[in-house]
Parts: C-alpha cells; structure tokens; sequence
C-alpha cells in the first residue's frame, strides 16, 4: 500500500532547514502532492521530542505511514516505526546516543540558527537510555520495513556499529562520505522508491 503520509525526523542540533530535509520536501512536493508532508523543529528533550512526534502522528494511517530520520532523527525514526509498525528510512543513524552524546552536555546552538540556544543535560541522556532499551526491542522482533543509508566515512558515527544495529534493512553502503551525506542527492531517488509515495 503506498505511503499518503511522511514524517521526516532532523538530528542534534539539526533543523527542518537541514539540507536532507529540504531535498526530500522539494522532490515530495513536486513529484508527490497528495503526500502529507511533516518535519517538526524536535525539542532538545528526547522524551518530548517522541511525544511530540507522537501526537502529531496519532491520526495517521500505520499502513501508509513512513518516516525517515537522519543521526539522532534516525533513532527516533527506528523507535516511530517499531511502534507503528510502518517503513523507515535511516541516514547514518545514531545507535546508542546515550552514550555518544553524553559527551555533548551543556549548552548549544543550532547549525542552521546559532541564536536557537539550548542546555543538552544528564536527564536527558537517561531519557535517551530508556527509549534504546525500546528501540532493541524493536529491532530484535519482526521489523518493519527499514532503508539504512550509511557512510564508511562518516566521522561521527562508526558504521559496522551502524550496519550491525539494521541487520534485516535494505543496506545501501557509501564507500567514504561523511556524516551531513553530503552527496545525499545521489541517493534520493533510492529513498523515494523504497519509501513507495502515492
């Protein structure tokens, strides 16, 4: 059944105005019109980015749902699909984001907006921990549908952890590249067919 409806989930520090994102809106709405289309700014809370993300989905049809997320978005994208049941498409996906941005507390600025200030804090790496330990669980079951587009290169993120958190995906392996997919264009259409859009 094709997909009516696409959420589209940005990374730490991240925005809608992320480059990803804007190329996945841009060909959505040229070339699939009728898709709904939904990639909300997610607050620097975990546990209120998955409620937000949750409530805007409710209404949403499991069956012709699909959500695609990069970094951190990847790993909220896995724990939306494990619990609705729907496709995903994962960009250099965070795996264990407890402990990778445990070393990122503090205070920050957006990439696409450095006056957007927030403070990542210790509570929120324990609700990064608690919502992992639903997202395993998820992976470990029978999985929806899931792309993993991921960069040998990637700088941040190590990609055999990555690979081997998505053992069942469709696998699309980039030989170098870095985290930002900063070829990602060459890889739109391959994330347009298998998300399979009205």
């Amino acid at each position: 059944m094709s997909v009516t409806h696409l959420l589209y989930l940005h990374g730490f520090r991240s925005s809608p105005q992320s480059t990803k994102a804007r190329l996945v809106q841009a060909a959505v709405s040229a070339r699939h019109p009728l898709v709904h289309w939904w990639c909300p700014q997610l607050p620097p809370s975990p546990q209120a980015a998955m409620a937000l993300v949750r409530s805007g989905t409710a209404h949403w049809p499991a069956d012709r749902m699909a959500v695609v997320g990069s970094s951190l978005g990847g790993f909220y994208a896995t724990c939306v699909a494990g619990e609705r049941g729907c496709r995903a498409v994962v960009l250099n996906p965070a795996v264990q984001p407890s402990r990778d941005l445990a070393r990122h507390l503090g205070e920050h600025g957006g990439w696409h907006d450095a006056s957007q200030r927030f403070t990542f804090t210790e509570t929120h790496v324990g609700e990064l921990r608690a919502l992992e330990q639903a997202s395993h669980q998820a992976l470990r079951g029978p999985e929806p549908a899931h792309l993993a587009v991921i960069a040998k290169g990637d700088e941040v993120l190590d990609w055999r952890e990555m690979t081997a958190r998505y053992p069942h995906a469709t696998l699309r392996l980039l030989e170098g590249g870095d985290h930002a997919i900063t070829d990602f264009s060459d890889h739109l259409e391959a994330v347009l067919g298998f998300l399979d859009l009205v």
